[in-house]
């Protein structure tokens, strides 16, 4: 886990400081939770359907109990309490008991002396099932072809948003239909957590890798019918999230086992597991008209939106929202007819990923820009910035955007970043250069350049009324601030930021963060782009509140106004006399604490229409993508990703240019290759050999330049970065392969992503 018990010796806020955990990292020396070991510990494993529908008959279990070793075996007769748990919706069972509902739906977990006697406990564990024809298909859950699969129906949520004038119409009309893959987050670190019981007090202790401590303590408690209070977590070390954390996973069992045992208990996903035990991005199917005028200007958007949800709901009805809500994308549009669905499938369960329905959005309404802008006769820009939105502009929400709005800047900032100057193959014709590299499949006589753009808009923060939050509580003494919060750090770097703030406000030297747990009050989850805002609020608002006494406290000594009183560098100054005094000194046999909960002004839900004040603030990016494709093979290499992003105020530079390249290499990915396959509801590619991720070798050049315009609504003037480089990033590489396949006399709509060489030859 991070060694959060280390000096912070960073610097403040505007700097490119490094993070504590880098080297560690680098050098393979960092502890993730799959490292937490203890003696005497016991390992837990799952046994899971292999079906996609399917009633339970009988299980037996006997067999698996004759095994030596085997500590434990559990059902769903074993859960003490709620049956259920759930993100939005207690809908999934710890256990499914009567039916199965996916491939990979938990049935039973077993404990043992050694991993592989717990693999032959499984084996041994009997499940008779009756097979039941799967509902695999969201239009038949929206139309009633299928029977209910959850008691809860099969629609996991229905909205429509109607603007201005349903009848509206433009003097050019475009329309199409496009469709998403599956997306994986595809973390590197696995699913793993270590369950400690108390000695008698009937608690337990979970270290787990996670990205919403208290949610997951919520759930947990609730399962183990236990207090709140006997359930502490404890983050472990975090590989990587995106969204698939959000969820609980394995942290129900492991405690269920080590509660029943009295003993610790690990537990550690392999990666064709953790294909089934996580949730992934919704694929969706998007259909989108757009009218305009002759000249080009946006006049109405009509949309149907489906996102299959799988199993369960988890997220599934905000996902939505945001992705109807952002159908207008960065664009002015007075009128609007959208409806959207979330339905439940026999499908893998889908929830939250970086850009959480925005992707899908985006995808759709950018692709339709580009024809819109063909079908009017305008460049690809020039339509973008013919109807970029402004702040105080009006969305299709009815909600007045109060957001600073610098979209026509990051167009215009990246037109003016410079292209590629290296020819098709680069100045050394060396095949990595090429379309499918090392395979030395490519003649650069058949490879076409192209450029394609994306423009993007992403909503900050929770929405629809959440009562959204964060905790910090800052400690001063002789001369070292000490920063306590329950903030997930998953490699967003928000623990080097927390240090920079407190020395920026407190003027100190050293920054010590505490360890990362349930002992203060929740930061709320890591995700929606809102710990800097939210988590940096908590803490800039504890140490302002720590320097007040700070103030006070030398303004009594020396007789002085507090208001007079400020920091310089690492002292406390008199701003109107000669006072100056180091923090470290007149802290020194001095405490000073505060804790602040932190809130963001408030939202509201949507009503039947689709009107209402229903997020918090926004953030907006721009894409440039050249690719060179060989059109004969269908073969892709993007050869630039130039962006220029909203952020507000940029409190770690460094850190935000790698958010931006990390989300960049997820629409990368999304645009190209990533993909789950199902057939029948079977994952079909559950491991890194068949769901290809890009590498090194597939990143592009990335050029970055950053919109540096405060926010005023924002505590620290800051925006998220994390999830607009993902969501633009892969319409433009899209409209790239279009623009190259046009210049070689081949026309492909591309209406699906991710792009096969198949949709490129046809």
């Amino acid at each position: 886990m991070l060694d959060t018990g280390r000096s912070l010796r960073a610097g403040t806020i505007g700097d490119s400081s490094l993070r504590p955990d880098g080297m560690a990292k680098v050098q393979g020396t960092f502890a993730f939770s799959s490292d937490e070991q203890l003696d005497g510990a016991v390992f837990g494993a799952t046994l899971r359907s292999p079906h996609p529908s399917a009633r339970i008959v009988s299980i037996d279990v006997s067999k698996a109990w004759q095994i030596s070793g085997v500590e434990a075996v559990l059902t769903a007769d074993d859960v003490p309490g709620s049956a259920t748990y759930g993100l939005a919706t207690a809908d999934q069972p710890v256990f499914a008991s009567d039916v199965v509902r996916y491939v990979g739906e938990p049935v039973a977990v077993v404990a043992a002396d050694h991993p592989e006697t717990a693999g032959r406990a499984l084996a041994a564990i009997v499940v008779e099932y009756e097979v039941l024809e799967p509902l695999l298909d969201p239009e038949d859950a929206i139309r009633g072809n299928h029977d209910d699969i959850h008691p809860d129906g099969n629609i996991l949520r229905h909205q429509r948003i109607v603007c201005g004038d349903a009848d509206a119409t433009g003097d050019v009309v475009v329309e199409g239909t496009y469709e998403l893959g599956m997306q994986d987050q595809a973390f590197l670190g696995l699913e793993a957590a270590l369950a400690i019981p108390d000695d008698g007090g009937g608690g337990v202790e979970l270290h787990v890798a996670t990205q919403w401590l208290h949610e997951d303590r919520r759930q947990i408690a609730a399962c183990l019918a236990i207090d709140e209070s006997k359930v502490r977590l404890v983050l472990g070390g975090v590989g990587g999230a995106f969204g698939a954390r959000e969820d609980i996973s394995l942290q129900v069992h492991t405690c269920l086992l080590a509660l029943r045992l009295a003993r610790p208990v690990r537990m550690h996903y392999s990666r064709r597991e953790s294909f089934l035990g996580h949730v992934h991005r919704h694929p969706a199917s998007i259909w989108m008209r757009h009218h305009a005028t002759s000249e080009g200007e946006l006049v109405k958007v009509e949309a149907r939106y489906v996102f299959d949800g799988g199993a369960y709901a988890s997220t599934s009805g905000p996902v939505l929202i945001n992705g109807i809500t952002h159908a207008q994308g960065p664009y002015r549009c007075p009128n609007a007819v959208v409806e959207g669905w979330a339905t439940r499938t026999n499908n893998l369960p889908c929830g939250a990923m970086r850009g959480f329905g925005v992707v899908q959005a985006c995808f759709a309404h950018e692709s339709q820009m580009d024809r819109l802008a063909a079908a009017c006769g305008l460049q690809p820009l020039e339509i973008r910035e013919r109807n970029a939105i402004r702040t105080g502009d009006r969305l299709i929400t009815g909600q007045v955007l109060e957001s600073v709005a610098p979209v026509v800047e990051c167009i215009a900032e990246l037109d003016a970043l410079a292209l590629p100057d290296e020819p098709v193959g680069g100045h050394d014709g060396h095949p990595l250069r090429l379309p499918g590299g090392a395979g030395r499949t490519t003649d650069a006589r058949h490879v076409v350049r192209g450029i394609g753009w994306g423009v993007s808009m992403k909503n900050l923060m929770y929405s629809e009324g959440f009562d959204d939050h964060a905790t910090a509580r800052c400690r001063l003494a002789d001369g070292t601030a000490t920063l306590k919060f329950a903030t997930s750090e998953v490699g967003q770097g928000f623990v080097v930021i927390a240090g920079q703030i407190a020395r920026t406000v407190l003027g100190v030297d050293t920054v010590e963060l505490e360890q990362i747990d349930t002992e203060i009050g929740s930061a709320g989850s890591t995700s929606a782009s809102r710990q800097t805002w939210m988590s940096g609020g908590a803490v800039d608002s504890a140490c302002r509140k720590v320097r007040e006494r700070l103030f006070e406290h030398v303004a009594a000594q020396h007789g002085l106004d507090p208001v007079q009183l400020g920091i310089d560098g690492t002292d406390v100054v008199d701003t109107v006399g000669t006072l100056r005094l180091p923090v470290a000194e007149v802290t020194r046999g001095q405490v000073f604490e505060e804790t602040v909960e932190f809130r963001h002004r408030p939202t509201e839900e949507l009503d039947e229409d689709g009107q209402g004040n229903v997020h918090t603030a926004f953030a907006f990016a721009a894409h440039r993508a050249v690719v060179d494709v060989d059109v004969e093979l269908g073969l892709v290499k993007v050869v630039q990703i130039a962006t220029a992003q909203d952020v507000g105020r940029a409190l770690n530079p460094l850190s935000v240019i790698g958010q931006i390249e990390g989300g960049i290499a997820q629409g990368l990915g999304l645009a190209l290759m990533e993909e789950i396959v199902c057939h029948d509801g079977h994952v079909r590619n559950a491991s890194f050999t068949d769901y290809l991720l890009p590498t090194s070798l597939d990143m592009p050049d990335v050029v970055a330049t950053l919109i540096e315009q405060p926010d005023p609504q924002a505590p620290l003037g800051a925006k998220g970065v994390g999830e607009p480089p993902c969501i633009s990033s892969t319409p433009a590489i899209v409209a790239a392969i279009r623009d190259a396949l046009r210049q070689a006399g081949v026309e492909r709509e591309l209406r699906r992503v991710p792009v096969r060489p198949a949709d490129i030859v046809g």
